[in-house]
């Protein structure tokens, strides 16, 4: 029989444990652990990166989409008020009176150049809102934001739109540094370990191609080469050269010229993938997959390289330092060795 006493107690211990789990706070907190230990990781940081550029692309689409019709639209009106002058002028004035119709219709046409050439200013470049913010511009705009790139062939026009560019960029371009060092410590990894697998292999053929029973030890670290780096990024830019020939109709050069500029971050304006000039805004969503992994990967593998190299640039400073110090050392000792001799022969 137990007592009611040890009832009571029991009762008591094990109600802040059912409180615990139960508690809806708790849970929250825990949910909101999970998920920032999960945002930190690099599956978590590559698809907030993706989602974020996604988002950033939709938003600027609802903010300009309607600054470019309200510029055509006073492009067509001030087009109309100057045929109306100008018709105008040759219904008062006729042939006797030329020098009156052609400065009326002198200043009429000024006044257009003058009005047109403002609003060119402003950004004004002949297309409609829809080819102008379509997803696939919209897109490349928000991803050359974040990764600082900048390529200048879309900009917002509105006041709210360059206020949501600024601060689009300050929460962005922090978080597009965190993918840079992720992204390139998975990819360094990874192709370390590839090399490191082929190295062991090719050494072990040679050990017995040569009939060594000395092998290389297993848990010896390999450096991968800086040159092995450079045929990554050859190979990577020649991928990416056949792939906009095929899915943009540029020309070889054009194409390794995007490339290049690109992942250097230099972004030159007139090369940018949204769609041939046929289908323009019109792009096959399976295009622009391509095109937005192609970019994205492209700067994790940049990163790679800068890992893989710094390594290597280390290791090579290190031993031209153990090298110099011989050196010197070498040089000593002989200096040494030359003053004895000499003061022997005294």
């Amino acid at each position: 029989m137990v007592p009611v006493g040890d009832k009571s107690s029991t009762g008591s211990s094990s109600a802040p444990y059912a409180s615990g789990v139960d508690n809806p706070k708790e849970r929250l907190k825990e949910c909101c652990r999970k998920l920032v230990a999960f945002m930190c990781t690099q599956v978590g940081v590559g698809g907030l990166v993706v989602g974020y550029a996604v988002v950033g692309a939709f938003c600027f689409i609802q903010i300009e989409g309607q600054a470019g019709d309200a510029q055509k639209q006073s492009v067509e009106q001030l087009r109309h008020n100057c045929s109306a002058n100008v018709w105008n002028a040759t219904s008062t004035f006729n042939v006797l009176h030329k020098a009156n119709w052609t400065r009326q219709v002198t200043g009429a046409l000024k006044h257009f150049e003058e009005k047109l050439a403002l609003i060119v200013k402003k950004g004004y470049d002949g297309k409609t809102a829809e080819e102008t913010w379509s997803f696939s511009a919209a897109l490349m705009f928000s991803l050359s934001i974040f990764t600082m790139n900048g390529y200048g062939n879309v900009v917002p026009k509105t006041t709210l739109g360059k206020a949501a560019t600024v601060v689009y960029a300050v929460f962005g371009i922090p978080l597009y540094v965190l993918y840079f060092r992720n992204m390139g410590k998975v990819l360094a990894q990874t192709f370390r370990w590839l090399y490191t697998s082929l190295y062991r292999c090719s050494m072990e053929d040679k050990v017995g191609v040569d009939g060594y029973n000395s092998q290389l030890p297993q848990k010896s670290r390999v450096i991968v080469p800086s040159t092995a780096c450079l045929w990554v990024l050859v190979a990577y830019v020649a991928t990416g050269t056949v792939t906009f020939v095929t899915l943009e109709d540029w020309t070889y050069l054009d194409s390794t010229f995007f490339c290049v500029t690109s992942l250097c971050k230099i972004g030159i304006e007139n090369f940018v993938p949204v769609g041939s000039v046929q289908d323009f805004g019109a792009d096959h969503p399976m295009k622009l997959v391509i095109k937005f992994v192609y970019l994205l990967l492209g700067m994790g593998i940049i990163a790679m390289c800068f890992d893989l190299m710094r390594e290597d640039v280390q290791v090579r400073v290190r031993n031209l330092k153990m090298d110099i110090g011989l050196c010197f050392e070498d040089i000593r000792l002989r200096a040494v060795a030359v003053y004895r001799r000499r003061n022997s022969f005294d």
